[in-house]
């Protein structure tokens, strides 16, 4: 099946965490799909959405609220991974895009999450690294955090960092910024 190259699904997703090791039967879940949708032709942002998602074994610590301001009331209304993977597939085409991320957690949190509950990956077998591309366009010495990517790159972070939706938007603000300098534009 052929790649469509029309747009770039950026995501960015949330998990539940703790200060130390998850208690006794939890593990790091998926609990916000921030999802920003970018145009290739034109290297604008289309859509914006953040996919609240009901953890199955783990509950939102105190901490993880603090970093994220996602509490277990808010995800207790989310939906299943399991739907919210449809939800990519159908609505975003998402095996057939490209998905990009700010490092290697996003994919690797899908594909842990997947495999623990038996769910089909959502995405192809293709992943940008923005993080990675960042770095090297620019020749920075070392990969930086995306609020000291965005600085540098004289963006400013807009909504709330570690909100899935939010920061999605950023990173992909950063991308198109990266592609147009690409472009030469």
């Amino acid at each position: 099946m052929a790649r469509k190259l029309d747009r770039i699904l950026v995501v960015d997703v949330e998990s539940t965490c703790w200060e130390g090791n998850p208690p006794p039967g939890q593990m790091s879940e998926i609990i916000e799909i921030g999802l920003c949708v970018l145009d290739v032709t034109t290297l604008e942002r289309v859509e914006r959405r953040s996919i609240l998602v009901r953890p199955a074994c783990s509950t939102v610590s105190a901490y993880c609220t603090q970093l994220t301001t996602l509490t277990q009331a808010d995800v207790d209304g989310g939906i299943s991974l399991a739907e919210a993977c449809r939800v990519l597939t159908q609505e975003y085409q998402s095996g057939q895009r490209l998905f990009a991320s700010f490092g290697d957690y996003d994919r690797q949190q899908f594909e842990h999450n997947c495999a623990a509950f038996g769910l089909a990956y959502p995405f192809g077998p293709t992943h940008l690294n923005v993080k990675n591309l960042a770095a090297v366009a620019y020749g920075w010495s070392r990969e930086v955090g995306m609020s000291e990517a965005l600085g540098r790159t004289g963006l400013s972070l807009e909504g709330t960092h570690h909100r899935g939706g939010d920061d999605a938007w950023n990173i992909a603000g950063l991308l198109c910024q990266l592609l147009r300098r690409i472009r030469g534009r």
